[in-house]
């Protein structure tokens, strides 16, 4: 009875980390169980906000129209080969809204000596364009009829908006941050 009871004893005092040596990192996660719960906390918080803006509904701020278009303020780009109109932007009208919405003034001079302007906007995030107003001669607006947003036609050669989107107002799809970063876009393109 005493063999039996040492050996009870001496199974009893050996160090159970030496039997499971997984177990000497157990007290270290029981440390950081509390931390990695609230990291889940938080990360699942955050989606829940991501998820609540992706499903709030867009809302457009209110166009105000700019002052007609002077010339020296009108900046060239280039839409393609394909067209020979001449396409400008007026510096002076480009503004970015907090809807995240571009507009900006666009006059448009066909080879036989026509010229259009159009007050329009352009939303990256959507790739829709919209048109608020017609230009006159005499320097006045028209408001635009069935004015809502239409997709860009992207695979036209001919669209100025599909230029406007890629090359200026949003590169790799992004929307540039402000007028200012516009104004270069476009001036980069003239040199």
């Amino acid at each position: 009875m005493v063999a039996s009871s040492r050996a009870i004893r001496s199974t009893g005092n050996t160090n159970t980390a030496d039997k499971m040596p997984g177990m000497k990192n157990v007290p270290v996660l029981l440390l950081l169980l509390p931390l990695l719960t609230i990291q889940a906390a938080y990360a699942e918080w955050g989606e829940f906000e991501h998820d609540f803006e992706q499903d709030k509904p867009w809302e457009e701020v209110a166009a105000q129209l700019p002052a007609y278009p002077k010339a020296e303020n009108l900046l060239p780009f280039t839409v393609s080969s394909a067209t020979r109109n001449q396409h400008f932007v007026d510096a002076a009208s480009i503004s970015v809204g907090t809807d995240k919405v571009i507009r900006y003034t666009v006059v448009i001079e066909a080879a036989g000596g026509a010229k259009n302007v159009s007050f329009e906007g352009l939303r990256c995030d959507s790739g829709e364009r919209r048109l608020y107003a017609y230009g006159h001669p005499d320097g006045s607006w028209s408001k635009a009829r069935n004015a809502g947003w239409e997709a860009i036609k992207f695979r036209s050669l001919l669209s100025y908006q599909k230029a406007l989107y890629e090359d200026y107002f949003c590169p790799a799809g992004l929307p540039v941050k402000d007028d200012q970063e516009a104004v270069r876009n476009l001036r980069k393109a003239v040199r």
